[in-house]
């Protein structure tokens, strides 16, 4: 959402927490980290701390390592099974 105060047309930037590459917030998915896991915030409503990722597939299989690591860092949780790798090579199959 533009600032509606300015008139450059300013998009706020966001970075992609796999490729750590920055791009504007709409292009990237938004996401919040609770202790069961990852939950996608498609409509951007959730008011927790939020986590961004690019839609590339490359992203959303790293996903899994860094959600693994954070569940380690944060929850202490170390029993993770990873959802988006299988997704993401879906996903990959459907398109060739």
């Amino acid at each position: 959402m533009p600032n509606k105060n300015s008139s450059m047309g300013h998009m706020p930037q966001r970075t992609c927490v796999v490729c750590r590459s920055r791009k504007e917030q709409d292009s990237l998915l938004s996401f919040i980290l609770l202790s069961q896991g990852i939950v996608f915030d498609l409509r951007r409503r959730l008011q927790k701390r939020k986590y961004y990722v690019c839609h590339s597939r490359q992203c959303l299989i790293g996903l899994d390592k860094w959600e693994r690591q954070q569940l380690k860092r944060r929850f202490a949780i170390s029993n993770h099974k990873p959802v988006f790798s299988a997704a993401a090579a879906a996903i990959g199959k459907e398109k060739r």
